[in-house]
């Protein structure tokens, strides 16, 4: 498991690589936008050199990107659905660029209108994007279940991949604070367990490609995506040591996105945190 955070590429991909390291992560996500702007960001050579120098000798071992919460792939209105294709096929191939694991996405949003036309709009997009690139993958992301997002479910999860044609390069990746909220109970070891092989039986663990590590502001089944730092919610030490020990989540990236004690996101002492719950975890499972 590579335990890491979300930081910023202020100044290029290689000084998120800095940020990563600065906080002892082996992985990193970043937004490879301005996450308030529509405009995607193409590295040039200079940068992408820099990045992947950077990395060579790095205690960061894995990239993540995640694509900007603007995006509306199932959106109703075409101007939408075309700006959110664009940007995905910038996102994905900024991550083949940069040898990312994959593109995190939140599938889009229904709003008000009904859930199977907004699938079926959102599976579209994405293979539209999936088609007019290569190589990196795409990982839908579970949603907490507010409102018409979509994800909410596993069951969902599977409508929307074999919507955008089902192919190698789609996966999952679980947050598990959206999990609780969405109302999985992933509290301790047996629940998580339990919940994992639903995943399992109704998409395939093959298809899990990252994780996100949150608490939870918010009880389990609030439909409320608060997240709290590590062992400070709802799943508390026990829940998060679940998730961080899981074996079935060996060789994921694990990824914080949490605001941190200074509200500055994940801090170096919430990492050791997490390496130190997960031991935990190992501990308490017998390994």
């Amino acid at each position: 498991m590579l335990i890491g955070a979300h930081v910023s590429p202020a100044g290029g991909p290689a000084k998120a690589v800095e940020r990563g390291a600065e906080r002892g992560a082996q992985a990193i996500q970043i937004f490879n936008q301005n996450p308030r702007a529509w405009k995607p960001t193409v590295y040039d050579d200079a940068k992408l050199e820099a990045y992947h120098r950077a990395m060579e000798d790095s205690p960061v071992k894995a990239l993540v990107i995640h694509a900007v919460y603007l995006l509306n792939a199932a959106s109703e209105d075409e101007e939408i659905r075309a700006k959110t294709l664009t940007s995905l096929i910038a996102s994905l191939e900024a991550g083949q660029a940069l040898g990312a694991r994959g593109v995190v996405l939140h599938p889009g949003s229904a709003l008000g209108g009904e859930v199977g036309p907004a699938i079926e709009r959102a599976g579209k997009t994405i293979e539209e994007a999936l088609d007019a690139t290569e190589g990196c993958k795409l990982l839908l992301e579970d949603t907490a279940g507010a409102g018409g997002t979509l994800g909410r479910s596993f069951e969902e999860l599977a409508a929307l991949l074999e919507a955008s044609g089902g192919g190698e390069r789609l996966g999952v990746c679980l947050d598990s604070c959206h999990l609780l909220a969405s109302g999985y109970d992933v509290r301790d070891d047996e629940r998580l367990t339990a919940v994992l092989d639903d995943f399992d039986r109704i998409i395939g663990m093959d298809r899990l490609g990252c994780l996100h590590l949150n608490d939870s502001q918010t009880p389990l089944g609030s439909n409320r995506d608060r997240h709290a730092n590590v062992g400070e919610g709802e799943l508390g030490e026990l829940g998060c040591s679940a998730f961080l020990s899981e074996p079935r989540f060996q060789d994921l990236p694990v990824l914080l996105e949490t605001q941190g004690p200074d509200k500055q996101g994940p801090s170096p002492e919430e990492l050791q945190l997490c390496h130190r719950l997960r031991e935990e975890g190992i501990r308490r499972r017998g390994g």
